[in-house]
């Protein structure tokens, strides 16, 4: 018997007119993370951190662009045509992806928990997440 919160399923997601699409391998009871940063409270994104090796683009490199402040670390990408961010590279995880729950097709989540994360002590708030984008 399979444990839905822990064995790994490929979940599919992408921007909002579809021309970003990608395949995240994650747990179906997914659990997200809500940061409380400037970008993702005006943006409402919800944080799924995997390692870049459980991630893949499927299609749409072409309608990406980027975004970067403050440290310039975090690579935020948006499709160009519709303006969705459903995935970047964190500050926090610079070795991962940061797929937003928010743009995952609603099929093959189970269950969703989140749990705040506190860019106020990010530091302690990073720290505490380090074993998400590690395989």
């Amino acid at each position: 018997m399979t444990d839905a919160s822990t064995s790994h399923i490929t979940h599919h997601g992408g921007c909002h007119c579809r021309r970003v699409r990608f395949e995240v391998d994650a747990p179906a009871v997914v659990e997200a993370l809500d940061c409380n940063c400037s970008i993702c409270r005006m943006t409402g994104f919800l944080h799924l951190i995997v390692p870049a090796s459980r991630f893949r683009l499927v299609s749409g490199e072409d309608a990406l662009t980027g975004y970067r402040f403050n440290t310039g670390t975090a690579h935020h990408l948006f499709c160009r045509h519709c303006g969705i961010k459903s995935f970047y590279v964190p500050r926090s995880h610079p070795d991962g992806y940061s797929v937003n729950v928010h743009c995952l097709d609603p099929d093959s989540i189970v269950e969703l928990h989140v749990t705040p994360f506190d860019d106020n002590d990010r530091e302690t708030a990073t720290a505490a997440l380090s074993h998400l984008s590690r395989d």
